[in-house]
C-alpha cells in the first residue's frame, strides 16, 4: 500500500494468496475449538427419579387398559351387545328395563318406588339356587323358601288387588279390623299385641303353643265364652295385682290328679299332697296334708279365725 492508494495485485498474485489461505485453513483442525466438560452441560430428557416415575405411570396405564379390556369383554359377553343393539335387555325412555332372556343375578337394588313385574300374558319366574328368595324394603322382608313363606315387618303390611284396589289383608287395625284371609285356618306368631282376640259365632277359638303361653294385659285380661277349657301339660299360673274373678261354673278334671286308695299311707311314694281351702271372702290357699282327716286349721292361714 502506497501513499497514493492501495496497490493492485495481479491475477497470479491473488490466486497464490487464495491457495495459501485455503491450505492453511484445511490443515488447522483446532480452529474454533473450545474444551468443554460434558458433566456441566444441560441434559435433556427424563433421567433419574423422573424416568422411574414415567415408567411406573406407563405400567399403571397398561394395567388399567388390560382391566378395561376385560370389563369390556365381560359386558359384551353378558349383555350380548351386537350390531343390532343389546340382545339380552332393552332400555326404554320411560325408565323401563326389560330382560329379554333368562338372567342370573345375585342382589337387585331397585330405585325408589320401583316395580318388578312380568309381561301381560306371561308369568314372572324367579328361582333361587338352593337359597331362599328374599324381597326386602327397609324393615319389611318377604322370604320365599322351599317349605314356607314368611313376611316380617315392623310397620305393618297390606295386600290388595291392584286392579280393583280391594284390600285383601291388612294389619292396620285402627282402620281395618283384622281378619284371617279366606282359606287361612291358623295364624302362627311369636308375639302379638292387640285389644281383642275373638272367633266367629259358628267356630271355636283355639290357642295352641308348644312351650309356654303368656297372656298379659295392661288393664286386665277378660276371657269370655260359652265354654272355656284349658288343657296343659304343666302348671297354670294366674297372677293379678288386685283380684282374680272366676264367674260361672268352674270344673277341674281329676283324671290327671294323683289319687290313692284308702289303704295307702300318706307318707308312702313320692307324692306330696295338699288340700285346697277357701276363706269366707273367696281367698284360696293350700295346706299340706300330713295326717288323716286333716282340716284347714293351720296357724299361718291367710283367713284369720274364719275360713
Amino acid at each position: 500500500q502506497s501513499s497514493n492508494g492501495p496497490v493492485k495485485k495481479s491475477m497470479r498474485e491473488k490466486a497464490v494468496e487464495r491457495r495459501n489461505v485455503n491450505k492453511e485453513h484445511n490443515s488447522n483442525f483446532k480452529a474454533g475449538y473450545i474444551p468443554i466438560d460434558e458433566d456441566r452441560l444441560h441434559k435433556t430428557g427424563l433421567r433419574g427419579r423422573k424416568g422411574n416415575l414415567a415408567i411406573c405411570v406407563i405400567i399403571l396405564l397398561f394395567i388399567l387398559a388390560v382391566i378395561n379390556l376385560i370389563i369390556t369383554l365381560v359386558i359384551w359377553a353378558v349383555i350380548r351387545i351386537g350390531p343390532n343393539g343389546c340382545d339380552s335387555m332393552e332400555f326404554h325412555e320411560s325408565g323401563l328395563l326389560r330382560f329379554k332372556q333368562v338372567s342370573d343375578m345375585g342382589v337387585i337394588h331397585p330405585l325408589y318406588k320401583s316395580t318388578v313385574g312380568g309381561r301381560r300374558n306371561e308369568n314372572l319366574v324367579i328361582t333361587g339356587n338352593n337359597q331362599p328368595i328374599v324381597f326386602q324394603q327397609g324393615t319389611t322382608k318377604l322370604s320365599v323358601e322351599k317349605n314356607k313363606t314368611s313376611i316380617t315387618s315392623d310397620i305393618g303390611m297390606q295386600f290388595f288387588d291392584p286392579r280393583t284396589q280391594h284390600i285383601l289383608f291388612s294389619t292396620d287395625y285402627e282402620t281395618h279390623e283384622f281378619h284371617l284371609p279366606s282359606g287361612v285356618k291358623s295364624l302362627n306368631v311369636q308375639k302379638a299385641s292387640t285389644e281383642r282376640i275373638t272367633s266367629n259365632a259358628t267356630s271355636d277359638l283355639n290357642i295352641k303353643v308348644d312351650g309356654k303361653a303368656i297372656v298379659r294385659g295392661n288393664e286386665g285380661v277378660f276371657i269370655m265364652g260359652k265354654t272355656i277349657e284349658f288343657h296343659m301339660g304343666g302348671n297354670m299360673e294366674l297372677k293379678a295385682e288386685n283380684s282374680i274373678i272366676l264367674n260361672g261354673t268352674v270344673m277341674v278334671s281329676t283324671s290327671r290328679l294323683p289319687s290313692s286308695s284308702s289303704g295307702d299311707q300318706l307318707g308312702g311314694g313320692d307324692w306330696v299332697r295338699y288340700k285346697l281351702c277357701m276363706c269366707a271372702d273367696g281367698t284360696l290357699f293350700k295346706v299340706q296334708v300330713t295326717g288323716q282327716n286333716m282340716g284347714c286349721q293351720i296357724s299361718d292361714n291367710p283367713c284369720g279365725n274364719t275360713h
